[in-house]
């Protein structure tokens, strides 16, 4: 058995093998080639295990291998998924881009007999609509939804469910210069580096309107697990800036949807949400930007959700709710705040109540010790100032192949 591996470059255009089709030469992004001509099966398998010590994705090639005649040589080309899929039992896919035709989602994976309805998911969709306030992007879209599968006569009948948002407000025409410029902290020019192409008007996938899926697939799921286990999840702004809600000023086990629905940056306390929204109009007559902090709390979660290792439920909620665009923090509980913290302040004190139920006195871990304990769960995401300024100050003009900074 003959083989040779070959590694490429991390980003950037590479030009496959020429005997390779041309389909694969056409191919540009990140790869490791390998390169055999197995004699036997079993030398081929033997082969597969050494690699498997080298790499864990040794598994997925050995799945191929065995499909290959031992007779030919062939050339494996790693292809990176699309990574536009996520979940288990219940899996999400979104699909569509900021300036195309549309945008939405498949959920796969969803219970029979569910109520559910495009009301339903309108809800939520409304909660993300842009153009809703002073602070929100000026784009214009009424996001109605339509439901094309998985659903019959106002129940879901356990086939995959096919969302639908179209796009009412396509701009092209905005970005008329970003055919020549790459944007400062967006995908423009990795999308570039590392495929060869990008979606010029609006950044495509890697636009905030993918979330549209997002939140309609939470819908759905939120029916679920409110048929199923009454969870409720909510999330509010805890911090805009230098405004920082003080720890306690929300109660995790009482604050409502109204009360974080009560004002247009959507923080339940009413002074400090007076301050973020004073914080946003200051630097927006700049043409700047801010960021800052979204907090979410579950309650009312099944004990015991999660497993130890690499499918603890903080690994699997990271995974999530870091491919959010532009998120660039993640914690439970007391999070980052908790290196401040001596052990004993930090420890969450076990107790019996007076249900006879072993609760913990404080929740500075976010009601996770490996899997779920506490019945109330708590996580908050930073979401660093947007990359879109409504100066143009940091653009990168794309000159031959270098790239000129203004």
């Amino acid at each position: 058995m003959a083989s040779s591996i070959t590694s490429k470059p991390f980003l950037g255009a590479t030009k496959p093998n020429s005997s390779l089709s041309s389909d694969l030469q056409r191919l540009s992004f990140a790869s490791l080639h390998i390169s055999i001509k197995p004699r036997t099966l079993k030398k081929l398998r033997k082969f597969s295990y050494f690699i498997f010590y080298f790499n864990w994705v040794s598994v997925f090639f050995l799945k191929i291998f065995e499909l290959l005649k031992p007779d030919k040589m062939y050339c494996l080309t790693e292809i990176e998924a699309a990574g536009s899929t996520f979940g288990n039992y219940f899996r999400v896919t979104t699909f569509g881009e900021s300036h195309g035709g549309g945008v939405g989602c498949i959920v796969d994976g969803c219970p029979p007999r569910i109520p559910l309805s495009e009301a339903d998911l309108q809800v939520d969709l409304d909660r993300r609509r842009p153009g809703q306030s002073r602070i929100t992007t000026p784009r214009k879209e009424t996001d109605t939804c339509r439901l094309y599968s998985g659903v019959s006569e106002g129940v879901t009948t356990g086939t995959p469910i096919h969302v639908f948002v179209p796009n009412t407000d396509q701009r092209g025409h905005d970005y008329k210069e970003m055919s020549i410029a790459y944007r400062p902290s967006h995908a423009d020019a990795t999308y570039d580096m590392k495929y060869g192409v990008r979606a010029v008007q609006g950044g495509g996938r890697s636009s905030a309107r993918e979330t549209i899926g997002r939140v309609a697939s939470g819908a759905i799921a939120k029916k679920i697990l409110k048929h199923f286990s009454g969870t409720e999840v909510l999330a509010y702004v805890s911090q805009v800036h230098q405004v920082v809600l003080p720890d306690g000023s929300v109660y995790h086990d009482t604050v409502t949807l109204d009360q974080i629905e009560s004002n247009i940056v959507r923080c339940p306390h009413p002074e400090y949400a007076e301050k973020m929204i004073a914080a946003i109009d200051a630097v927006r007559t700049r043409g700047d930007s801010i960021g800052g902090v979204v907090t979410c709390i579950v309650r009312n979660a099944p004990r015991g959700l999660g497993s130890p290792v690499f499918d603890k439920l903080e690994a699997e909620l990271a995974k999530a709710v870091m491919s959010l665009p532009a998120t660039k923090g993640f914690e439970f509980g007391s999070g980052f705040a908790g290196t401040f913290l001596t052990g004993s302040e930090h420890n969450d004190e076990f107790f019996t109540d007076e249900h006879g139920t072993i609760r913990t006195r404080t929740n500075r871990s976010g009601g996770i010790q490996v899997v779920i304990f506490s019945v109330t769960l708590s996580l908050s995401v930073c979401l660093p100032s947007t990359s879109y300024l409504e100066s143009s100050v940091g653009y990168g003009y794309v000159l031959d192949k270098g790239v000129c900074n203004f």
